[in-house]
């Protein structure tokens, strides 16, 4: 294998093991760095993942690893970049270095848990995000979902389709009249009291105490949380982000440095809201941006044009 790889990716979560497959498939050298500390961890299952629903996260990880071992041209290190020089020079955690033609970031976001206190223990197991990915695990219970935005009011609407008994709790903030009509006509209630703090046994979820009045039974309950990149790798190297600190890429995973793509629940383009935290959403991506990788390399590699619509020069 040569000494400069055509691709280094930092990050080995579904979306840069997908790349990596990808580009393995079509013999790219590849060197995947993996530091192993995947923002889906404290989940007990992956779901929406087709053949892989249930699965739990470490399961996947190992699974996508075995795969790559069977194309020789991916290599797999469980290190970090600690610094990038000129020409995808990567100073790496374990001392060493390595070169690469092209690099794909895909180190994710992580999650920072605003509150209420006790929330941390049950992340993943018994509070929640996202309904698509534990929603259907609600089935049959009570629920409650913490915040007053219209976005709160309508997931407390969606889980009703799940849920035996939803809940809407402001924490302390106003609720508009309308909406706790709507909510209330189709069964949620409404606690406006400031909420103290979670309380359960473990992972799992008891009650909910407010300052004031009565605490909730609830067995799960949806929080707000606060994604941040994982990594400052983007910024060090220039890429543009958004608002909300997501890198921004175009349909083929491109940053606005050259050479340098971006994958994964990390990376969104202009007409995506918000970060898509799906898992397969996330391996789907990498995909594309193994495809794009390789074709880029392609022109490189035989003095073609670039195939893409407002390729990047």
């Amino acid at each position: 294998m040569s000494n400069i790889f055509d691709v280094a990716i930092v990050g080995g979560g579904p979306a840069g093991m997908a790349a990596a497959l990808t580009l393995g498939r079509i013999r790219r050298s590849v060197l995947l760095l993996d530091a192993g500390h995947g923002r889906n961890a404290p989940a007990e299952a992956v779901h929406n993942f087709l053949t892989r629903d249930g699965t739990p996260p470490s399961r996947l990880r190992e699974l996508g690893r075995q795969e790559l071992s069977a194309y020789a041209t991916v290599e797999v290190r469980e290190e970090t970049v600690t610094g990038v020089r000129a020409g995808f020079h990567l100073q790496l955690s374990g001392g060493g270095t390595a070169q690469a033609r092209r690099l794909l970031l895909a180190t994710g976001l992580a999650d920072d848990l605003p509150g209420p206190r006790g929330v941390g223990p049950m992340w993943g197991r018994s509070a929640f995000h996202c309904p698509y990915c534990h929603g259907y695990e609600c089935t049959g219970r009570t629920v409650a979902v913490l915040g007053a935005e219209p976005a709160r009011v309508r997931l407390a609407l969606q889980l009703t389709r799940l849920a035996a008994d939803v809940t809407l709790c402001t924490d302390g903030r106003p609720l508009d009249p309308a909406q706790r009509a709507t909510l209330e006509a189709n069964g949620v209630a409404v606690r406006c009291e400031a909420v103290a703090r979670l309380e359960g046994s473990g992972d799992r979820l008891d009650q909910i105490v407010f300052e004031s009045g009565p605490p909730l039974a609830r067995e799960a309950v949806f929080v707000v949380n606060a994604p941040r990149q994982r990594s400052d790798l983007a910024a060090r190297l220039g890429c543009a982000t958004f608002a909300d600190g997501c890198v921004e890429v175009d349909e083929f995973a491109r940053t606005s440095v050259r050479g340098v793509y971006a994958a994964g629940d990390m990376a969104r383009r202009a007409t995506v809201p918000v970060p898509l935290a799906a898992v397969v959403a996330a391996a789907a991506s990498g995909t594309v941006a193994g495809a794009a990788l390789d074709q880029d390399l392609l022109g490189d590699d035989f003095g073609l044009p670039g195939p893409f619509a407002g390729a990047k020069g």
